[in-house]
């Protein structure tokens, strides 16, 4: 029988359709971070290689706000670091603390479930967040190894208060994780002042890059409790170079401790570092630097209240508490009357412009619009707003036409 003879397809160039991505991440990255990252390959230890590295972590204490050691990338998207995080702090059978009021605590209980730890709980209603007196109360009750908590959880747009979470772990004596994904580079992440012990965040949101990275921040405490984890590869190892004396951290690519060894000053290699990715993560970094800390998280929270203020003059209503909102993801609640698809479907196809459903228990009852990043201006905004206001009126709601921009552009200072 003759042998069928397989014939490639041919595919177009890539060529995607232009949006504006306001919907919960990701958004659209910054030309300059999507410049950087078309730079030509180095060589893993070439010098200049390993000085991007180090300047790389410089950027991101200062992004992270802290002054730990231990800053620098897990390679992959968010969802790398927060696994990188858990997998090496969560010893198999201990105990972890899991504060879970969205889709996102849920996750860290999946992947702690596949650690092997053994899963407390403090589980509260989606759109609320856990006060210190309830946080406190949990850690007495459980005594985990680690609390591990989400900061701005997007599927509920609120954000978890974390002042003081670092000084009540270390009074229990317990290891603290928290995830910034969607809040880094756009609201305070204040490390040291809180005293979390490993944060995790990602480029796709506030920072105004791709995913794929995933900057990540230990303290000395945690490093110590990782590196007595360690374990070094056979195929790597040296007389000089000892493993820990507690359990080994269960995944090669996840092991925080060889990760460490590789972004020291030893250069102990682990995986072929995610050049473009690094690129992108540092001119990332250096725009957000550029603006100023400050000016950033006053740029974002302008957005935020523009937006809300436009939502609201079109008979909307806002989701959640304006006390624990996150000042770059709204959730508003979608008309009774209205097919919430639809009207995403009409904002796509006939402006060009992308906001994001729900999950869980919020399915089809609440849209969350996005103001991060290199979106998170004055003309999106109101573009963003003009677009809902049609899209609405189309599918039988019908807003008072043009309250909306005019309301976000006399918010907007």
């Amino acid at each position: 029988m003759e042998q069928t003879r397989m014939i490639s397809p041919m595919f177009k160039q890539i060529d995607p359709p232009q949006r504006f991505l306001m919907g919960p991440g990701p958004i659209n990255a910054h030309p300059r971070v999507l410049r950087a990252m078309s730079a030509d390959m180095l060589g893993q230890f070439d010098p200049e290689m390993t000085e991007y590295m180090n300047e790389t972590m410089a950027l991101y204490r200062q992004v992270f706000m802290t002054q730990n050691k231990w800053t620098f990338l897990v390679d992959g998207t968010a969802r790398a670091g927060i696994e990188a995080a858990l997998v090496s702090l969560v010893e198999p059978g201990a105990k972890i603390l899991i504060v879970r009021a969205g889709r996102f605590g849920l996750l860290l209980s999946e992947i702690a479930e596949r650690i092997g730890a053994e899963i407390c709980t403090l589980d509260l209603p989606w759109g609320e967040v856990a006060s210190l007196e309830q946080i406190e109360a949990a850690l007495q009750e459980h005594k985990p190894q680690v609390l591990a908590c989400i900061h701005g959880d997007t599927s509920t747009t609120m954000a978890q208060p974390l002042d003081g979470v670092g000084a009540l772990c270390k009074k229990y004596n317990v290891l603290s994780y928290a995830d910034v994904t969607a809040t880094l580079g756009g609201v305070p992440v204040c490390t040291d002042q809180w005293g979390i012990d490993v944060i995790s965040g990602g480029l796709q949101k506030c920072m105004g890059g791709p995913p794929g990275s995933a900057p990540i921040t230990i303290s000395d405490r945690a490093a110590e409790h990782i590196m007595a984890r360690r374990h070094v590869e056979a195929g790597i190892r040296s007389a000089s170079l000892t493993d820990g004396l507690r359990p080994r951290i269960p995944s090669n690519y996840f092991d925080l401790a060889m990760v460490m060894d590789y972004w020291s000053e030893k250069r102990l290699n682990h995986h072929t570092e995610a050049t473009t990715m690094l690129y992108g993560a540092r001119e990332a970094a250096c725009i957000v630097l550029e603006e100023g800390l400050e000016n950033r998280f006053a740029r974002h929270k302008m957005a935020s209240t523009a937006l809300i203020a436009g939502l609201r003059a079109m008979g909307l209503t806002i989701f959640g508490d304006d006390a624990h909102r996150m000042a770059n993801v709204t959730g508003v609640w979608i008309p009774a009357s209205v097919d919430g698809d639809k009207v995403r479907m009409r904002m796509r196809d006939d402006f060009g412009i992308e906001i994001g459903t729900a999950f869980g228990p919020l399915t089809g009852k609440i849209w969350r619009i996005g103001t991060m990043g290199y979106n998170a201006v004055k003309h999106k905004v109101l573009l963003t707003l003009g677009a809902l206001e049609a899209a609405l009126a189309a599918e039988g709601f019908k807003p008072p036409r043009g309250a909306a921009v005019d309301a976000a552009m006399a918010a907007w200072p």
